[in-house]
């Protein structure tokens, strides 16, 4: 590696400040918090219903290759190189950058294994809807086979790069861009299997709205704080985390708009007050149409029995207002008392 290449990467990292520091701390939390998210909502409902196995292949592909790129690109080797002349915090603030990509590899992985330990449980907290939504649901077989090519690619990744640096350092740049690209394509491609299964199902399912309200942000912070570490010549390492960011919100909109009810959903989960129901007795009453009572019965009982009394009340009233004053029974007659 070029010495005066060298020198100039030690130089930049005496010169960064701690602001940069703190705040790639902050990312590689935020990775973190943001995954363990997703792996508890897939633990919490005993099943990966609702994360399509090819979203799954395709971010633990790309992770591979995005690793392996940070790990090969000559401004990261400069990075480790020197820590043998810096001080212990410019070399941890130098090598934040490799940190939160492998933190990043590490927690989908995390996911892929989840994916299988899950996959279609008997004992699953699943809605009987959910499930009617999906009958095309992916195979254990399919599932397998999604492990198997994601450990042939991490394989071949790290195969390549170790037989790159021993035998053909100077390609180095070369394969690192290669890999760069390969974790670009990888996750543009990445979220349209999965926004395909959301909108097939019409549900988030296993998939995690926290994860993504942490990442969508996240990976275009994520994406300058490595282009300020690395510069327009690592445009294959954080380009790659703003194409990410961007299909991942169109996810997020999808899944809050199929998990958050619409107004005339809630309207009709919401129980609407009703008017208490009379069974009316065969026997006739005397009533006026309609009464001081029996216009307005929800202002006077809400059980049988005070509408019956209510109604009553009515009845002897219209009697009594109806009664001829001067006919037999009337005001002066005797059975008036």
């Amino acid at each position: 590696m070029d010495s005066v290449f060298v020198s100039d990467r030690c130089d930049s990292l005496r010169e960064g400040g701690f602001t940069n520091f703190f705040v790639s701390i902050l990312i590689v939390v935020g990775i973190m918090l943001s995954y363990v998210t997703q792996h508890y909502r897939i633990i919490s409902r005993g099943s990966s219903e609702g994360i399509s196995p090819y979203f799954v292949l395709l971010g633990v592909t790309s992770a591979n290759a995005q690793f392996g790129n940070i790990l090969t690109l000559p401004q990261s080797r400069a990075d480790v190189a020197c820590c043998k002349e810096v001080s212990p915090f410019e070399c941890t603030a130098g090598l934040l950058g490799i940190a939160q990509i492998g933190t990043q590899w590490i927690c989908f992985a995390v996911i892929l294994v989840l994916f299988l330990v899950f996959f279609r449980r008997d004992d699953a907290d699943l809605l009987d809807d959910e499930l009617e939504r999906d009958p095309d649901q992916p195979t254990w077989k399919t599932a397998i086979g999604v492990a198997a090519m994601c450990l042939v690619h991490g394989l071949f990744v790290v195969i390549i790069s170790a037989a790159f640096v021993l035998g053909a350092p100077q390609y180095l740049g070369a394969w690192a861009n290669f890999l760069g690209i390969m974790a670009a394509v990888l996750a543009a491609i990445q979220y349209i299997p999965q926004i395909w299964t959301t909108y097939r199902l019409k549900h988030a399912g296993s998939l995690s709205i926290l994860m993504m309200c942490i990442q969508t942000p996240g990976g275009l912070l994520f994406a300058g704080s490595l282009a300020a570490r690395l510069g327009w010549g690592g445009w294959s390492s954080w380009g790659v985390y703003v194409m990410t960011a961007i299909m991942q919100g169109i996810l997020l909109v999808m899944a809050i708009s199929y998990e958050w009810p619409s107004q005339e959903e809630r309207n009709q989960s919401t129980p609407q007050p009703q008017r208490p129901q009379y069974n009316r007795r065969t026997t006739p009453r005397v009533l006026p149409s309609p009464g001081p009572y029996s216009a307005h019965l929800q202002a006077y009982g809400e059980t049988q029995e005070e509408i019956e009394r209510a109604l009553d009340r009515e009845s002897v009233q219209g009697v009594g207002e109806n009664q001829p004053l001067l006919a037999p029974g009337g005001l002066g007659s005797s059975s008036i008392r």
